[in-house]
């Protein structure tokens, strides 16, 4: 049983892989005339519609999650400010997933996402106390230098660094927080990946939908209900999106986080054929050997700490 399960973590890890290659090929492919807020908004939106059917089969099964639980009042109050503190904080990083792949383009957007593990480290050492290795280090060090290579657009000089390719930093460091934040309400209370999924996207889309009207107008926001070929696309990066959440919910049931990141970290190669196939977006040479540095220091990170791990068993 406990090799059936591996197997289908990190099969399951792939299909991630795979998954997450994919949404920014589908975000960048959409009518661009259309904002990067209102396609967030009805990405969001549909997202939530592909929640449902898996959130009414749960409540009707016998792992009802979270609303069978008897929580205190303490932690039912801390839950509930978690998930919509989450739930915002992902709705921000959707609209800054969108612009990015719009402005930073598609393969510098993804390899910038890569810079997770660093905010993660940061986290860790900041509020666990977590010292690193220093192997850990030095690959650290090392996507650092690459993320800067790449920022400056293989020039290394500080005057050329994008700040759109700044500001795509700002989604893995918008996921590394609210990834922080949720886990105690995951590791507290019985709360099921599909009812995260589902609260977290319901949130994302009320804040959402409150910056677009605020900001475009409720006319302009639901016109777009009647335009056939943007709601297509909205519904394609929606269901795709939804379909990554819960697939890496119940990977990592399977299988160490590490393990699973470490199959899903070349995820920006699929995009950059992708790309090349489908967006007809040219891949210049310091972003190839960006995105080989990148692999390299991320799967440096992820070995360096599986070692630490071991030796302190």
């Amino acid at each position: 049983m406990i090799q059936k399960n591996v197997k289908a973590g990190v099969a399951l890890s792939f299909v991630s892989l795979i998954l997450l290659g994919v949404m920014p090929v589908i975000s960048n492919s959409r009518p661009m005339e259309i904002s990067a807020l209102n396609f967030a908004l009805y990405l969001s939106i549909w997202q939530l519609i592909f929640s449902m059917p898996v959130l009414l089969i749960e409540y009707k099964s016998w792992n009802r999650g979270i609303f069978d639980a008897k929580l205190q009042s303490g932690l039912k109050k801390k839950a509930v400010f978690i998930i919509l503190a989450t739930g915002a904080l992902f709705g921000i990083s959707t609209f800054s997933y969108v612009l990015s792949m719009e402005k930073a383009g598609t393969v510098s957007a993804s390899i910038a996402i890569q810079a997770y593990p660093l905010f993660a480290i940061l986290w860790e050492t900041i509020f666990l106390n977590r010292k690193k290795s220093k192997s850990e280090l030095l690959f650290t060090f090392l996507l650092i230098a690459a993320l800067y290579y790449l920022g400056t657009n293989g020039t290394w000089h500080i005057e050329g660094l994008s700040s759109w390719f700044l500001f795509a930093l700002s989604v893995p460091f918008i996921w590394s927080v609210a990834h922080v934040i949720i886990k105690e309400v995951l590791d507290k209370t019985p709360i099921t990946p599909a009812q995260v999924t589902f609260f977290r996207v319901l949130v994302s889309v009320i804040v959402i939908f409150a910056i677009s009207v605020s900001t475009n107008g409720l006319d302009q926001v639901t016109g777009l209900m009647r335009n056939h070929v943007f709601q297509m696309y909205a519904a394609a990066m929606g269901f795709v999106y939804y379909l990554e959440l819960i697939n890496w919910f119940y990977a990592v049931k399977y299988v160490d986080v590490s393990l699973a990141s470490s199959i899903t970290t070349p995820w920006p190669a699929v995009t950059v054929v992708l790309a090349i196939l489908f967006l007809h977006e040219p891949v210049k040479s310091y972003q190839a050997v960006t995105l080989i540095i990148v692999f390299i220091s991320v799967y440096g990170i992820l070995w360096s700490g599986k070692k630490k791990r071991l030796r302190n068993w």
